[in-house]
């Protein structure tokens, strides 16, 4: 079966594109929901690197769209040089047509000069591996249950505490989120704009002058990325303050149905433990008043995320097999050798394109005042 990949312009290839997501993800609700995705692409073309963003599908003979890749731009800081780097998205292909996944990829590495990719999928992996990305490590999978009076929704690992009533695991957390002891002051955050928005500047220029590779995160673009219009919005964001200086926020989002909470961002100035453990220990507090039965992280553990240990102190567990793979190429070498450990990475689920896809559908409710 042939197929030509071009460039997605027009509004049939759009209502094809939609028609795919419903062919590849029959499963899936929000993919026969085309309002939904349009509305997560009016918000990407809203980014300051939107010029730099890309889109190609495949296209049967018999005008049939059977495949989609998006270039998705990004500002990172890589040994404190500012450089774009670009993220597949989007990433679908119609059985039968498996061929033109890799001339979809090839259209992406033709413009992506630098890549950042995180991903699960093993063919996704293989087709990115053979086109010059190279796996930089594995991002850790952590997850706490709050409720257990959802059994059918329960991992595999927490069956056994299944016995332990969902108030006395709550009275467990009291204790657990004790034993940090007293650390500093944790209080809502209403938005990153205005007064505060000096303030994620700065800690988004301190975590790039001492981790060697980080997404740069200033306030512009933490508004971008949660507020109004995005995905996930309405997000409660949490920070960890102390003599006015702010060491470290939490992004936090409960998903539409109420049962799934997300830790989406945590990060602190570096080498704040301190600062971590408080945001991680009021984040679990505030999923719990939420009402969310399961709490989910994704990062890279760094000087700016909380260590695997206070997580399990905490009560989380880590699932091997849940966990994302990033890749990387970057042209200056310096940079790509740098990049290409995990180690020296600063980063969490909210930084990349697999969290885009999270968020309510339009038209659901989110006038809420936690965002500005």
């Amino acid at each position: 079966m042939r197929a030509t990949v071009r460039p997605l312009r027009g509004a049939d290839l759009l209502r094809g594109t939609d028609r795919l997501r419903t062919l590849v993800y029959p499963e899936y609700p929000e993919a026969h929901e085309p309002r939904r995705h349009a509305a997560v692409w009016d918000w990407l073309a809203r980014h300051p690197l939107a010029a730099e963003m890309h889109r190609w599908v495949a296209v049967a003979e018999n005008g049939e769209v059977v495949g989609h890749l998006a270039a998705v731009p990004q500002h990172y800081r890589i040994l404190g040089t500012r450089v774009v780097a670009h993220t597949p998205a989007d990433f679908q292909i119609l059985p039968g047509y498996g061929f033109y996944a890799l001339s979809l990829m090839r259209r992406f590495f033709g413009v992506a000069e630098n890549c950042v990719c995180v991903d699960q999928v093993a063919e996704a992996i293989a087709i990115e591996e053979r086109m010059g990305a190279e796996k930089a490590g594995r991002l850790h999978y952590a997850a706490k249950g709050l409720d257990f009076s959802r059994p059918t929704r329960v991992p595999a690992p927490l069956r056994p505490a299944m016995k332990v009533p969902t108030l006395g695991l709550r009275a467990v957390d009291r204790a657990l989120g004790a034993a940090f002891g007293r650390g500093p002051a944790v209080e809502p955050l209403f938005g990153f704009g205005g007064g505060s928005g000096k303030l994620f500047d700065g800690l988004s220029e301190e975590v790039s002058a001492e981790v060697p590779c980080a997404v740069e995160k200033d306030a512009a673009f933490l508004k971008w990325r949660y507020g109004p219009g995005s995905p996930p919005n309405p997000v409660t964001v949490l920070g960890a303050v102390e003599g006015g200086d702010l060491l470290g926020y939490a992004v936090l989002w409960v998903n539409e149905e109420g049962g799934d909470g997300y830790l989406l961002d945590l990060t602190t100035r570096p080498r704040r433990r301190d600062a971590a453990r408080s945001l991680l220990r009021e984040a679990v507090r505030f999923f719990a008043r939420a009402g969310a039965y399961i709490v989910r992280y994704r990062f890279a553990e760094s000087p700016t995320s909380p260590r695997p240990e206070d997580l399990r102190r905490l009560g989380f567990f880590f699932r091997e097999g849940r966990r994302h793979t990033m890749l990387v190429r970057f042209a200056d070498p310096d940079l790509h050798v740098t990049a290409l450990d995990v180690a020296n990475w600063s980063y969490s689920a909210g930084d990349g394109e697999a969290t885009f896809w999270a968020g309510r559908p339009v038209g659901s409710r989110n006038g809420s005042a936690r965002m500005g």
